[in-house]
């Protein structure tokens, strides 16, 4: 498992998703879309080539929180009594980046009193 490198605090690129997975039990990260801009656009897609399903995600937002089931333990039950293990799902919401008050470089996720605050994602889902 990777390790923070200790010269100040940082991990090594090749280290991260190691340390990430053996840390922090999994993924709970807000990921920087490739795709700038504020208009809605395809940023994500998934296939699951057994059941030939396909989600496609489009958003008009700039990160992506990904979320791995990191503290499921079967305690909780889906479809026909499945039990939901650990990182046995995905969560992916398209948002403003979580520290943004914090740097002015980000977008920002300020909402003063008086405004309207909108975005828009959608979550299509096919078969192929």
């Amino acid at each position: 498992m990777g390790r923070p490198n200790g010269h100040n605090g940082t991990l090594e690129p090749a280290d991260w998703p190691a340390w990430v997975l053996g840390f922090g039990k999994g993924y709970d990260h807000n990921w920087v879309l490739r795709t700038p801009g504020k208009k809605v656009r395809k940023v994500l897609e998934l296939f699951d080539p057994r059941s030939g399903i396909v989600m496609q995600i489009l958003t008009d937002q700039p990160g992506m929180q990904f979320y791995s089931g990191n503290f499921l333990n079967g305690t909780i039950h889906g479809k026909q009594g499945v039990a939901y293990q650990h990182r046995t799902a995905v969560v992916l919401e398209a948002q403003l980046f979580p520290d943004a008050p914090n740097h002015p470089n980000f977008p920002s996720a300020v909402l003063r009193p008086g405004q309207t605050y909108t975005q828009a994602t959608t979550y299509q889902f096919s078969t192929r």
